[in-house]
């Protein structure tokens, strides 16, 4: 029979106020606990649980050190005040005894695992429960209120069940909404801050809970606290104020109606002087509207505005810091009126005066776009794209990186088909690719381009498809300098290749001596390909000694043509037999890729092709060339691309667009010796090319024509001069026919001599020496200053027609036909060829056309160019029209540049820059002089040392400054020659004498030599005093009459050296031998020369206002180019020397055998006396002879061994 609860516990109370050990307390306890829990809440009750009452209280159980006694003590006084609630049987003192022992217990909730874990969850549940833990603050336990609050805080964990975290809160909300202390809302505010440093998430999750829950009780005081914080920032006392901050945070994210009041002051901390605290307040800004997904914005308007001006903050760290949150806003939302504020901001940043935040802003730009391609601002990417020709090296380097990251993205989004193509992103390669054009920076070198567009410009994925898409579409945003810089990017990667084949095989031949040096020539050029060309140098020799065969059979298959995925595996292939862990692992890396067709390959070219076919065939309406322009770009650097390409290339032929044609010609000149193309299969389109084309395309179709001929094709230009000379008698297409003529007498001359002497009659008399002739091809507005009458252009096209015809590819004979033509030119420039009634804008363009004739005739025929006829050709360097001036000018100079004329014509420059054109036109031809001098006097240099070791030879003529004895014959019998009795007219006599100033000054300027050598600048001086010193001693060849003004000039000229040099020479310094050209000057028979008289304070005024006429504006590096020059001009400037040279040979006609006339000169002796050297005037011609001998045999040898016309004077 069971013992009633009330008996037992007085047997309890009894037995407990006796002295127990351990074993019989713990069991006493325990039956006490057991029977309290059987008893329901009752007053009444008091009396029957007197006894243990009294018992448990005693002070030797309360401070009892045991702990199993210590929590079943706890268990006893829980159910006791559970029994006898809400007035438990305590004092006040008892209580606080009791709840210091309860608390005790509460600090090792932690430990899950112990015995009595589940009695203490269940004390705590009771006082819960109860909410007794109030009476804490009745009998003022504060104390005890703070350490139950932290021993929550920091024994609470994950693990724990709801049940007793809910406990844990019920006994926290109690508290806190009976009362809070300061110290209490520290408490609460500190676990606040535990997220992610280091503490328990269980505290914070606890005191989130807390704050969720008492959210309107503590809002007086949280608001007072952080209102405080935020006014009085510098104060101390409270290591919480540091972290106010993080508290607004943790306390906008569970509780934001408590910061309503709080919120409007952080404007405050926006505005501060203290950059730390603007940092900090951006921050938090930042956070609070990502947390928000942007809803603060909102809410606080005045705070948002005041945050979006802090991207244009003075401090460039609070810059710094704006725009890592505009990242984290935008990334939580990206639409909406306040995420296009944000953006804008951003944007802003972009044109930072800091490298530094441009750098940021433009790395935050690009990843939000990666983020979310399909709706972000196109033109925000744009401007992005722009840092990419940043200032500052280190913007442009983080631009690129991010932007190809970008376009990588975009392409896989593409190919995936989750995105269309879109310009915005195509313009991306468009805005890296100008990079190359800062030659002064290594980081973005034409190798450094080569690569990135090799490996880093799409995904390794993409498939080569794919990637022609994109090419496709980007190269349409490609202008002129863009695709110089591809163009050059690719003939670099084709010039390795090239090197690479040559090497390879040079490795077959042999170990020969010479040998060695070809593959020594062969590293040195290929390692200008490599960044770091001493290293890559290095690399080629240590590759030159390995022994595995295979690897250079592997790069062999590298340079050849191939599919892109088998250009793929053999990379990988020789890579790997490499092996990764190779100590220069990357230089063979990058040398697969050189060599390699890794940019573009016939899989490109193929697709490139198959897009237009299949556009020609749904007879699409189009204009744009971009397509064909990328084609082109392609093909005329690596023409073998297009091998298993023939059939898509001739179904392209023809198109409806004519330009088209022109790029499908020009395509298949330069690719007909590398593909299987033939004649027959493409003629019909060359004919009618030839016929009814424009004049580009005939001297395209003539060109293609005669590349694919075979020996069965022989007649083909025999019957085609037939059907042209029928166009041409019939009037039709005239332009396009001449072109096609002189195209076929260049390529066949065989051919055009069967017409020849009709073809020249009919050009002669009924075009060039016709008032009017009728043919239809559009014309110039007559407003232009480049207009052209039909008439006047067909004469020129006539001009044209019979230049081409005595320049055939083939050196040929022809001297007869050359003389006649030169004739027709003398008589163009002197105007008595040109019909009465020819307007004079066209005259000024016939004599620009006869003067450009002479000038392209002299690179075969200069000897056969009379005196008078080169002088009228230079006089055009003075025309009085200032587009015959400057055309002409322009022609001259890319010419010398080619160095495909002699170099008397360089006159012209002289004259140019004093003549009455334009200051443009006059420092253009600065420019030019300036260009001609510096580069001729290195190539003398290289070919025959200083001036000083060519005293006493003829190698001084090979100098530039040589050219005074053409140009003071043109001056001698310049019509405008002012006369010695009119020297009260200065202005007359500067302008005259100051292309010969100009001239010397050019002579003896430092700059033009190599390292500005004062020695070498006097000994010119020098020379020039010699030259001037030996016109004076002989007369004009071509009439004597005008020998005084040459003596005159030679007067002036010497005056002019010693005025204009930096210290010239004495006489003795002077050479002992001068070469004079024999077609201007022979022998004085005359030893009794007469000498010019001059007036020296006259002449230092004449050179003072003659520099006036020369212009002085000119950078210290020359231009290379005109304003004035065509487009088709400017664009042979801009060829390398490799993309000339061929046509270069071709016009010239290769290699000149010396001919028989012309060649003589004039030898004078100046160390001893002309009159003593011999008493008869036989021994002075004597030496005069042997020094032709001495020309005839040896000079032209060494003279003209570097230049396409041997004769030069």
């Amino acid at each position: 029979m069971s013992v009633p609860p009330e008996k037992v516990l007085a047997d309890v109370g009894r037995r407990l106020s006796e002295p127990l050990s351990k074993d019989p307390l713990v069991k006493l306890l325990k039956k006490a606990a057991s029977a309290l829990s059987e008893l329901r809440q009752s007053s009444s009750l008091q009396h029957a649980i007197a006894p243990l009452s009294n018992s448990l209280v005693q002070k030797k159980l309360l401070q009892h050190k045991d702990k199993d006694v210590r929590i079943l003590l706890a268990v006893c006084f829980s159910e006791i005040i559970r029994v006898l609630a809400p007035t438990p049987p305590f004092s006040d003192q008892i209580l606080k005894g009791i709840f210091k022992l309860i608390i005790s217990i509460f600090s090792e909730l932690s430990d899950v695992e112990n015995a009595y874990f589940g009695k203490r969850v269940k004390i705590l549940e009771t006082i819960a429960a109860l909410r007794c833990c109030v009476l804490m603050l009745d009998i003022g336990c504060e104390n005890l209120v703070l350490e139950m609050f932290n021993i929550f805080f920091s024994v609470v964990r994950d693990e724990h069940q709801q049940n007793l975290l809910q406990a844990m809160l019920s006994i926290m909300v109690a508290i806190v909404e009976e009362k809070v202390s300061k110290n209490l809302l520290d408490v609460i505010l500190s676990n606040l801050l535990k997220e992610g440093k280091g503490g328990s998430y269980g505290s914070f999750k606890l005191a989130v809970s807390l704050v969720e829950n008492c959210a309107e009780r503590l809002e007086p005081h949280i608001r007072g606290f952080l209102t405080s914080c935020i006014s009085e920032r510098d104060a101390t006392g409270n290591e919480l104020k540091e972290f106010y901050h993080e508290i607004i945070f943790q306390i906008y994210q569970c509780a934001p109606q408590i910061l309503i009041a709080v919120m409007p002051n952080l404007t405050q901390e926006l505005l501060t002087d203290q950059v730390d605290v603007r940092i900090k307040a951006v921050h938090l800004i930042g956070k609070l509207l990502t947390h928000s997904r942007l809803q603060l914005a909102l809410e606080y308007r005045p705070l948002f505005i005041e945050f979006l001006k802090r991207f244009s903050d003075k401090s460039s760290e609070v810059r710094s810091s704006a725009v890592d949150c505009a990242k984290a806003c935008y990334l939580v939302k990206s639409s909406g009126a306040e995420a296009f504020e944000i953006l804008t901001a951003l944007q802003g940043r972009l044109l930072d005066f800091d490298d530094k935040i441009r750098i940021q802003a433009v790395t935050v730009v690009c990843e939000l776009a990666q983020a979310n391609l399909e709706f972000f601002p196109l033109e925000l990417i744009l401007q992005a794209a722009d840092r990419v020709r940043d200032k500052k090296v280190s913007v442009r380097k983080k631009a690129m990186i991010k932007l190809l990251e970008l376009y990588h993205a975009y392409c896989i989004k593409c190919s995936e088909g989750l995105l269309p193509i879109t310009d915005h992103f195509e313009q991306i390669p468009s805005k890296i690719i100008t990079l190359c054009f800062d030659k002064d920076c290594k980081e973005f070198s034409l190798q450094k381009m080569e690569l990135m567009l090799a490996e880093d410009l799409f995904p390794a994925s993409l498939p080569a498809e794919e990637r022609v898409r994109h090419w496709m579409a980007l190269f349409s945003f490609f202008t002129l300098p863009h695709c110089k810089a591809l163009d050059s990017i690719l003939a670099q990667k084709q010039r390795f290749q090239r090197e690479m084949r040559t090497y390879l095989s040079l490795r077959e031949i042999g170990k020969s001596r010479r040998g060695h040096e070809k593959i020594s020539a062969c590293f040195k050029k290929m390692s200008l390909s490599f960044i770091d060309s001493i290293k890559a140098e290095e690399c080629f020799r240590k590759l030159h000694q390995m022994k595995d065969n295979n690897i250079f059979k592997a790069l062999l298959e590298l340079v050849r043509e191939q599919s892109f995925s088998n250009i793929q595996s053999n990379q990988e292939a020789f890579l790997k037999r490499i092996g990764d862990k190779h100590s220069n692992y990357e230089f063979f890396r990058v040398l697969s890729l050189k060599c390699a067709y890794s940019i573009f390959t016939v899989d490109h070219v193929r697709s490139i092709l198959e897009g237009l076919l299949s556009k020609k065939n749904e007879r699409e309406q189009y204009l744009d060339t971009t397509n064909f322009d990328l084609l082109v770009s392609i093909v005329s650097i690596f023409p073998t691309l297009l091998r298993g390409s023939e059939d898509q290339f001739l179904g392209l032929f023809p198109m409806e667009v004519e330009q088209l044609n022109e790029k499908l010609l020009q395509m298949l000149i330069r690719a007909g010796g590398h593909i299987s193309i033939k004649l027959r299969d493409i003629y019909p389109f060359l004919e009618q090319a030839c016929l009814e084309g424009s004049r580009i395309q005939s001297k395209q179709a003539v060109s293609a024509m005669a590349l694919l001929m075979s020996a069965s094709d022989e007649l083909i230009f025999d019957d085609l001069c037939e059907k042209l000379l029928g166009f041409l008698n019939r009037g039709q297409n005239m332009p396009t026919i001449l072109q096609s003529l002189g195209c076929i007498a260049q390529h066949s001359l065989s051919s055009f001599q069967l017409h020849a002497e009709e073809i020249t009659q009919f050009i002669i008399q009924k075009i060039i020496s016709d008032v009017e002739v009728r043919s239809n091809f559009p014309l110039l507005p007559k407003v232009s200053p480049f207009f052209r009458s039909a008439s006047c252009k067909l004469k020129i096209y006539g001009l044209k027609t019979l230049v081409k015809s005595c320049l055939p590819l083939q050196v040929a004979h022809g001297q007869n036909q050359i003389r006649g033509l030169l004739d027709i030119l003398l008589k163009i420039l002197q105007e008595e060829e040109i019909p009465d009634g020819v307007v004079e804008a066209d005259q000024a363009h016939l004599r620009l056309a006869a003067a450009k004739s002479v000038v392209r005739l002299s690179t075969r025929w200069d000897l056969h160019i009379s005196p008078r006829l080169f002088n009228l050709s230079m006089a055009l360097a003075r025309d009085p029209s200032p587009v015959v001036c400057r055309s002409f000018l322009c022609k001259i100079n890319k010419l010398l540049k080619e160095q495909a004329i002699p170099k008397r014509y360089a006159c012209a420059l002289a004259l140019g820059c004093c003549s009455e054109c334009l200051s443009d036109t006059k420092a253009d031809a600065l420019n030019y002089l300036g260009q001609f001098f510096r580069e001729y006097n290195r190539r003398a240099r290289l070919t025959h040392g200083s001036p000083r070791q060519n005293m006493d030879g003829g190698a001084l003529t090979t100098f530039p400054a040589y050219i005074v004895v053409f140009l003071i014959h043109v001056l001698a019998h310049d019509r405008g020659f002012p006369s010695a009795d009119s020297q009260d007219d200065e202005y007359a006599f500067a302008s005259f004498y100051s292309p010969l100033i100009a001239l010397l000054q050019a002579s003896v300027n430092p700059d033009f030599y190599a390292g500005g050598k004062l020695e070498e600048v006097n000994e010119m001086a020098s020379y020039l005093c010699g030259i001037f010193s030996a016109v004076k001693r002989a007369v004009d060849a071509v009439d004597i009459r005008f020998t005084s003004k040459l003596h005159r000039l030679s007067e002036i000229g010497l005056f002019m050296v010693r005025k204009v040099a930096h210290n010239p020479r004495p006489p003795s310094h002077s050479p002992r031998l001068v070469l004079l050209p024999s077609s201007l000057y022979k022998v004085n028979d005359d030893a009794r020369s007469e000498q010019a008289h001059l007036d020296e304070g006259f002449m230092e005024r004449i050179l003072l206002r003659a520099e006036s006429f020369i212009s002085r504006s000119p950078p210290p590096h020359f231009r290379t180019a005109c304003s004035s020059c065509s487009g088709r001009d400017r664009e042979e400037r801009g060829r390398s020397p490799s993309d000339g040279g061929e046509e270069k040979s071709r016009e010239s006609g290769g290699p000149h055998e010396p001919q028989e006339e012309g060649g003589a000169v004039l030898v004078l002796f100046f160390t001893v006396d002309v009159e003593t050297a011999g008493e008869n005037h036989g021994s002075f011609q004597n030496v005069g002879a042997r020094a032709k001998a001495i020309n005839t045999h040896k000079f032209h040898a060494t003279f003209f061994y570097r230049f396409p016309c041997y004769n030069d004077f």
